[in-house]
């Protein structure tokens, strides 16, 4: 019945985020390709900050071509990083230490870890976070913290946080907890020029006195506790028992080091823009050290002609590939210039493989992504789906050298009306870590074979027609 009401609730929603986009027209993507050919490659090195300020040009050349020597390619370093410069305004960030985080359970611990040994402040920001039994352990721990006299700051989007009832939150505002809902739902003043009900708040961000950062897929929910590793036994099968479907794997990365201000300014300009309550005085840009060699850029991307940065990163890197893209993405619905760029990258010889959902919380994005199927695989790209479990992380590995992690899905709704973040990590060591990681997955995939797809019922071809008739709104 609860499942019932849900469905019933989110096809509503669902309506008016389409009616909402017809009525308020359709935005469209930049050309990545022109972004790309207005590059001086080889003209400047990247712009690379370290904890004591920009870099000398020598000595980011030195960087560079010590990373280059190691990879043995250069596009995917210098015209992708240089183009995400030019694009976003943010160059690379030195000096940093990047943790992977390959399920929820681990990603809880280290966060909740963090938030636990918190001194000044706290700010998150999430699509999802539910009033259940991860939801409600994190309320508890902000509770604390806020009792003990840390500043907690929470952003949470209005459709994604949609079965939250209003006290769980008020809950939290009492104890002095600022408590900012993203673009509350308004459908009918969306229809009318008023409001913002396409576009929705979809990043995950936690900062922990601005000097440890977490971002990636994982949102504050139950459907993560129950996947691969770290939950006792009594309380993993307890929550499979509840699970209606398959648990969720999903990817997230801890930082530490120069980068995170780049998160905490994120949070704070959204803060802003939102109107969100005074904040506190607190230490929110910390002097921050070196703590490790890992080059990360912080990628965020938001609605706006000249904003589509997530967009122009993934499309560049299918560009700028010269050996290898190794994909993993939950709601594959792209758009012609990434789904180009894949089969171009794969008839020169670069190894495409992509991981994707068997099963999928949402069926019309499924469908829609299965109507690709069959031009990708004549292109020589390689397609497998996920077993066991709902693959929901957002990540990419490209040349063995450049990795991204982050909240932005393979689709025309983060793509073109999101608020997304992507952390790239440049180097071959995370890289590797990103490689075993993506072939974990693949032992637990299953290749969809041409032939074989060719070989499909005729229903599941109706439906992946119909669904692809609807993938501006997927």
């Amino acid at each position: 019945m609860q499942h019932m009401k849900r469905s019933k609730k989110f096809f509503f929603i669902s309506f008016f985020l389409i009616a909402a986009c017809i009525f308020c027209g359709c935005a469209t993507l930049p050309n990545v390709s022109e972004i790309i050919e207005d590059v001086p490659a080889g003209e400047r090195p990247p712009e690379i900050v370290g904890a004591k300020g920009t870099l000398p040009e020598q000595t980011s050349k030195k960087i560079i071509k010590r990373i280059k020597r190691f990879s043995g390619v250069s596009d995917i370093i210098e015209k992708q990083t240089l183009a995400l410069q030019d694009v976003s305004g943010k160059p690379l960030m030195a000096g940093n230490k990047v943790t992977l985080l390959i399920d929820g359970p681990e990603t809880y611990g280290a966060m909740l870890k963090a938030v636990g040994e918190a001194k000044n402040n706290i700010n998150i920001e999430t699509f999802v976070f539910e009033d259940d039994e991860v939801g409600r352990l994190f309320a508890e721990e902000f509770l604390k913290k806020q009792a003990e006299g840390v500043q907690v700051n929470i952003i949470y989007d209005s459709v994604g946080s949609r079965n939250t009832p209003f006290t769980f939150f008020q809950r939290l505002r009492d104890s002095g907890i600022n408590v900012l809902e993203f673009n509350p739902v308004n459908p009918f003043g969306a229809l009318v020029g008023k409001g913002h009900l396409t576009q929705r708040d979809h990043r995950k961000i936690l900062v922990v006195d601005g000097s440890i950062a977490f971002t990636g897929g994982v949102n504050i929910s139950h459907v993560y506790s129950s996947s691969l590793s770290g939950i006792g036994g009594d309380e993993k099968e307890e929550l499979k028992k509840r699970e209606t479907g398959e648990p969720w794997r999903d990817t997230h990365v801890q930082i530490e080091g120069p980068a995170v201000a780049e998160f905490q300014k994120l949070f704070l300009e959204t803060w802003k823009e939102q109107k969100g309550p005074e904040l506190q005085e607190k230490d929110y840009l910390p002097q921050l050290e070196r703590m490790g060699s890992d080059l990360v850029q912080v990628i965020g991307s938001t609605p706006g002609e000249l904003n589509r940065v997530t967009f122009i990163m993934y499309v560049a890197a299918f560009v700028n590939a010269q050996r290898s893209i190794h994909l993993t993405t939950p709601y594959f619905v792209p758009d012609s210039q990434a789904v180009s760029a894949l089969m171009d990258a794969a008839s020169r010889g670069v190894d495409v493989k992509i991981i994707l959902p068997e099963v999928s919380d949402s069926s019309l994005a499924l469908y829609a992504g299965h109507y690709q199927y069959s031009n990708l695989l004549k292109a020589g790209v390689k397609l497998y789906e996920r077993q066991h479990a709902m693959i929901h992380a957002k990540t990419s590995v490209v040349d063995g050298v450049w990795s991204t992690v982050g909240s932005t899905n393979m689709d025309l709704w983060s793509f073109l009306h999101n608020n997304e973040v992507n952390a790239v990590i440049i180097g071959g060591d995370f890289a590797s870590e990103m490689e075993a990681l993506f072939e974990s997955d693949l032992e637990q995939s299953k290749e969809v074979v041409l032939e074989e797809w060719k070989r499909r019922p005729l229903l599941p071809r109706i439906m992946e027609w119909f669904a692809h008739l609807f993938r501006r709104y997927l």
